[in-house]
């Protein structure tokens, strides 16, 4: 089974979805994790309704540090925002490493349903991503 590891800054949003997404869109051959270099210590509220409202599970997403990946054997390290690719230490165990920017949601202004589509688009791009990388 190959290993794909989402970095994000805070791990709270965009890398917990694309965890989700990729464990779903892995069919099984494909193990996902997500991590942060300044972990917030949870996942964001709106990342997990997102993830819920494509009928993914959201059981066992949780805040990591990249740190806790440094020796693990992984295929494939992805970088989803700017400050991650420079925040995140070299993963001296990575085969591939890609970098995939996408807005923070969480720095989203609005009314609640402005917020709450901001989460979902960010969602849809970081799944067409996955798909297509995955195809």
């Amino acid at each position: 089974m190959k290993h794909a590891l989402i970095l994000c800054t805070g791990n709270s949003c965009r890398s917990q979805m694309a965890e989700a997404i990729w464990r779903d869109a892995g069919g099984g051959l494909w193990k996902a994790s997500s991590a942060g270099a300044k972990p917030t210590g949870n996942v964001h509220p709106l990342a997990l309704k997102a993830i819920a409202e494509i009928g993914l599970p959201i059981d066992g997403l949780e805040s990591k540090h990249v740190d806790q990946f440094l020796q693990e054997p992984i295929d494939l390290a992805v970088t989803v925002c700017n400050n991650a690719l420079e925040s995140c230490p070299n993963l001296p165990h990575a085969n591939e490493q890609l970098h995939w920017p996408f807005d923070d949601p969480a720095d989203a202004t609005g009314t609640e349903e402005e917020i709450m589509n901001c989460f979902r688009r960010v969602r849809d791009e970081i799944r067409r991503r996955i798909q297509d990388y995955l195809t």
